[in-house]
């Protein structure tokens, strides 16, 4: 598992404009929320800088946020404090859950931003659908988004240089993407992801990281999820669309 240490630090200009408010960000996840019970316990396991588990906390919801970077769990603890909101926030891997965590706690376990294929390689991701798995009681379901790694590759390495600036926190920031494709899908992939800010004067910053990740087919994340337990309910997935979702339910 890898980062974003970095990024935290400037993630706000990877999350589009719709999502940035985090009322706005929970409420694109209204159709699955409809699902939980009264009291419901949340967990997202892949905070990032905590839009989502802030919006959920806004609702009322019991919310837990993790995520594997140190950076990006004080940035979630910093909204929930902006906001108000009473949202638990903790360091912790995906396979690092079952140790803070009891078996069977949440309704709910969110993993979304595009997150899973920073678990290394096949193994890696298992093990982390398998906490996640653990922690839900049964009927609980897990949200999962991804993108759609078969588009992706078909692509190759490639530039991606955003055609517009985006303006947050007064300062405009141009996003860049580099991606590096290996020869065969089980391969070590990397994603360096940079954001150039540029001040009122013209003074330019540049901040990026470099990404590991494992990519995976669709079909291979369903053969995952039944190996853990968990039954798919919905999917967006569409090999023409860019991303999609997964809604599983613990059997």
């Amino acid at each position: 598992m890898t980062g974003y240490d970095v990024l935290a630090e400037v993630y706000e200009w990877l999350i589009t404009d719709a999502k940035l408010p985090p009322a706005e960000f929970a409420a694109t996840f209204d159709d699955v929320l409809k699902l939980l019970p009264p009291n419901a316990r949340v967990l997202d396991c892949s905070c990032g800088t905590g839009q989502l588990a802030v919006g959920l906390a806004g609702r009322g919801i019991q919310v837990v946020a993790t995520d594997a970077s140190e950076a990006m769990v004080r940035r979630t603890a910093e909204l929930s404090e902006e906001f108000g909101a009473s949202v638990r926030a903790l360091q912790a891997s995906w396979e690092e859950l079952p140790d803070h965590f009891q078996d069977n706690t949440f309704d709910m376990v969110f993993c979304v931003g595009n997150s899973l294929h920073h678990a290394t390689g096949a193994t890696g991701r298992g093990a982390a659908l398998e906490s996640m798995a653990r922690l839900l009681r049964p009927g609980g379901r897990l949200v999962l988004t991804s993108r759609t790694w078969e588009l992706v590759r078909a692509r190759g390495s490639r530039l991606d240089i955003s055609d517009r600036l985006v303006r947050r926190n007064g300062r405009d920031g141009l996003v860049v993407y580099r991606w590096e494709i290996a020869p065969h899908w089980e391969e070590e992939h990397h994603i360096e992801i940079a954001i150039a800010q540029v001040d009122e004067t013209g003074s330019v910053l540049v901040r990026s990281e470099v990404l590991s990740c494992w990519p995976y087919r669709y079909e291979e994340l369903e053969v995952d999820l039944h190996r853990v337990g968990l039954q798919p309910e919905l999917s967006t997935f569409d090999l023409e669309a860019e991303n999609y979702m997964v809604v599983a339910r613990k059997v």
